[in-house]
């Protein structure tokens, strides 16, 4: 009965029409007229997925590419030794998967309920082709995409555990902000999609120490929690203080 409602409840994520899509101001098609989208509703499907289940295994084939439209997964690649460190998220409007490339290059896990909005590779590659407006919008999020590692790299460099821990919430509540086009004004109210345990393997650090440091940022009054997912930010500014950025960049979305 649980699986039934989890399925029922991610499916009723998937838009009907891509007008009323949550991610469609920043999806790959963000820039695509009425035409280019009736021709990417003929290769489109959705997929859903429950949190722990795997999206996709590295190696295995990719005869799709996807949008995230909900829910958040992680990147995870595993050494021959069977060690596994988490390499990425994917958060909404995040795309998975590379035209040109017939396999996947890690491991795809859902960590929350999660909505896919997914093309066909081969027809998709060919209307990257025929659709300049797709391949622009792509390129795009690839350089984004590699500024943002970029900058992650810092992140596990050079910043103190204090700072990774504020960082990683900054840049999920500023692409949560992003989604639903709030201003930059009021407290920001967000569910984090990763246990402290995947925070502490994502970020390099222990358990303890994302617990000491999540505590002491919520002593401080940089963030306030609501059971153990629930998070208010009631100043932007500071908690990207705390980052080590910041209000005008630094972290990227």
């Amino acid at each position: 009965m649980a699986k039934v409602a989890i399925s029922e409840k991610i499916a009723h994520c998937a838009p009907v029409d891509c007008g009323d899509c949550p991610i469609r101001h920043r999806a790959v098609c963000a820039r695509c007229e009425s035409d280019e989208l009736e021709l990417l509703e003929q290769i489109k499907y959705y997929r859903n997925f429950e949190a722990g289940q795997t999206v996709i295994w590295s190696g295995d084939q990719m005869d799709f590419v996807a949008s995230v439209v909900a829910g958040i997964a992680t990147l995870t690649q595993t050494m021959e030794d069977g060690r596994t460190q988490m390499v990425g998220l994917l958060l909404p409007s995040d795309f998975v998967g590379r035209p040109g490339r017939e396999r996947a290059s890690y491991d795809v896990v859902a960590t929350t309920d999660m909505v896919m909005c997914c093309f066909r590779r081969k027809p998709f590659e060919q209307m990257m082709v025929r659709t300049p407006h797709i391949a622009q919008r792509l390129l795009e999020m690839t350089l984004d995409e590699l500024d943002a590692a970029r900058e992650w790299m810092l992140v596990l460099g050079r910043k103190t555990a204090r700072e990774k821990i504020a960082s990683l919430i900054a840049i999920i509540a500023r692409r949560d902000a992003a989604l639903s086009m709030q201003g930059g004004r009021g407290p920001l109210v967000l569910d984090l999609p990763l246990t402290r345990e995947a925070m502490a393997d994502y970020l390099g650090l222990t358990l303890e120490t994302v617990s000491r440091q999540v505590s002491a940022l919520k002593k401080d009054g940089v963030i306030s929690l609501e059971g153990k997912r629930r998070v208010t930010i009631p100043d932007m500014g500071r908690l990207l203080e705390e980052a080590g950025d910041d209000s005008d960049g630094g972290l990227l979305v």
